[in-house]
């Protein structure tokens, strides 16, 4: 796919997804579903979550089994065509368990993005695991 598009938007789309990682690590989840918009899909191994509410709710509880969680992305491709894009983010974790197992998955995000009153965000990320 490469990179295709206005260096304006593909910067911030960039920017949206560092702001995602940010609050991963803060685990704010007001700043992380900011991120989404109000009609997002969150396709996770193959569970869809649909909403920006129910995203977070799920977020949440999800978050809420981990003592620690970072969080780095790398994106891989971009295409912008107008309003809309798509690009491949490649995600490593490192999670610690309420318990203090200690896991690092790799995982895979293809995203569609859209833009909403001149600000990008997720309107749908769907996550692969690579290697857990």
């Amino acid at each position: 796919m490469g990179f295709t598009g206005p260096i304006v938007d593909q910067l911030a789309i960039r920017t949206l997804n560092d702001n995602y990682c940010d609050a991963v690590f803060r685990r704010d989840a007001k700043d992380w579903g900011d991120n989404w918009a109000t009609d997002a899909r969150w396709i996770l191994m193959g569970q869809e979550i649909a909403g920006r509410d129910q995203i977070v709710a799920a977020w949440e509880g999800a978050m809420a089994g981990f003592a620690f969680v970072a969080f780095f992305a790398q994106m891989g491709a971009l295409r912008i065509d107008g309003d809309c894009a798509a690009g491949t983010i490649y995600t490593h974790e490192v999670l610690e368990g309420v318990e203090g197992s200690i896991t690092r998955p790799v995982g895979r995000y293809d995203d569609i993005y859209e833009r909403h009153d001149g600000r990008w965000l997720f309107k749908q990320r769907h996550y692969n695991l690579l290697k857990g």
